[in-house]
């Protein structure tokens, strides 16, 4: 995953929406922070094994993004992408997924306006973005496989 274009992504959409407080945007693999607010989406993502290079695609692989403004308007984000394991692997490891550049600037558009709802009290209306797959993805949802189902937070994976 590369970071350079989420903090490209994101400090174009805070421009695009002029917000003049600093924000920085980082991974960090802390589920909750005490104190910052928390705004869970998900997006189609594709994964691929370390191990054996078999490729999957997942219709909504979640996204946790942790936030805060400080006393001095500065802003932090923290992001932690949840990742899957290959179903065909006995000892299989978390791989992190790979989101097209498109659901970036999805899930980015998204967090921006959960910002500026929450932190600037403005209303931005009822627009959703939709993501963008490539391929079939009609297939079952893995919650053996999954590490979000794994924490609780997988929204496949609580019906």
């Amino acid at each position: 995953m590369a970071v350079e274009t989420w903090i490209s992504v994101f400090q174009d959409t805070l421009d695009e929406h002029e917000i003049q407080d600093k924000w920085t945007i980082d991974f960090d693999d802390a589920l909750t922070l005490q104190g910052w607010d928390q705004y869970i989406s998900g997006s189609f993502a594709r994964f691929q094994c370390s191990e054996c290079k078999r490729t999957w695609p997942s219709k909504r692989v979640p996204v946790v993004f942790n936030m805060i403004l400080e006393l001095d308007k500065t802003g932090k984000v923290k992001v932690r992408c949840v990742r899957q394991e290959c179903k065909k692997c006995a000892n299989p490891k978390m791989e992190e997924p790979r989101f097209a550049s498109e659901n970036i600037e999805v899930l980015l558009e998204r967090l921006v306006k959960k910002i500026l709802i929450r932190f600037y009290n403005e209303d931005m209306g009822a627009k959703n973005n939709t993501f963008h797959h490539v391929g079939r993805i009609d297939g079952p949802h893995e919650t053996a496989h999954c590490e979000g189902c794994k924490l609780g937070i997988c929204r496949q994976g609580m019906t």
